[in-house]
């Protein structure tokens, strides 16, 4: 196989967006059009890490290098960047916010003998943040977290940074009691049966079991992905002890299916 570089990426992707010769499809597309693609390799690329498929996660990290060299040959059409520019752009962020790396901020400067704890090392990354978010010019606080983002990670972000001010729960205690609180309060509402106030506070019960999630250091992302997975062998499970006993899953009452539910829990006892 060719070993071909990163320019012959660059080269390779002005020939696809050239007006005169190139590919009808690339050359239709604009920085709106190219994000759905986005994130599905990105999700792609998740799911190959997840299933430890990594015979093939060099060829999902190569689409997704591709996104980022799409955007950059657009931004150079534009005359608003290149990917030169977005390649000095994360190097010089990265090294600002490795200063117990590089201490001098350049690539030859070496880190000093002190040994940074992982908490020391986390203080010193958001606060330069906040130092780049104030050269910005940004209003609040939250302002720059994206709108787009999935509303769980959005959630983690929103907390994370509020708590940098102390705007946060002491202990993972006082979230559970707020958790307890919503609760009673989605109870309510749906004793009242108003979709608008069922909405609002199964919105507020997530984001409290995100925040729990948060304070005990867990990625409520992949927890919950995690529970997905351990549904669907589950569920699979069931489907293959109905159709063992020549039963019709949709043919069952509901107290038969526990029963069945509660057969394949016992067999995979200790599926995580």
């Amino acid at each position: 196989m060719t070993p071909y570089t990163m320019d012959d990426l660059l080269l390779l992707m002005a020939r696809l967006r050239n007006p005169e010769d190139g590919c009808p499809w690339d050359l239709k597309q604009d920085f709106a059009s190219i994000v759905p693609h986005t994130l599905e390799e990105v999700y792609e690329l998740v799911d190959t890490i997840e299933q430890q498929d990594f015979e093939h996660l060099s060829e999902e990290l190569g689409d997704l290098l591709f996104q980022v060299v799409f955007y950059a040959q657009l931004g150079k059409e534009q005359q608003l960047f290149d990917f030169g520019l977005v390649v000095s752009g994360i190097v010089g962020k990265l090294l600002r916010r490795h200063p117990h790396v590089f201490p001098d901020g350049t690539l030859q400067s070496h880190a000093s003998d002190d040994n940074l704890s992982d908490q020391q090392i986390r203080a010193n990354w958001e606060r330069i943040k906040q130092q780049e978010r104030k050269s910005k010019l940004q209003g609040g606080l939250l302002d720059d977290i994206p709108q787009a983002l999935p509303a769980m990670s959005r959630a983690v972000k929103l907390q994370k940074r509020t708590a940098t001010v102390g705007f946060d729960w002491a202990e993972p205690l006082d979230v559970i009691a707020k958790i307890e609180e919503e609760t009673a309060e989605v109870i309510e509402a749906v004793s009242h049966k108003n979709t608008d106030a069922i909405e609002d506070e199964i919105g507020d019960l997530l984001f409290a079991v995100t925040n729990l999630s948060r304070k005990l250091d867990i990625n409520p992302e992949t927890a919950l992905r995690r529970a997905n997975d351990k549904f669907t062998r589950r569920f699979n499970a069931v489907e293959a002890l109905a159709s063992e006993r020549q039963q019709q899953l949709d043919e069952l009452e509901l107290e038969q299916l526990d029963r069945l539910w509660d057969e394949v829990k016992k067999r995979l006892a200790g599926d995580a």
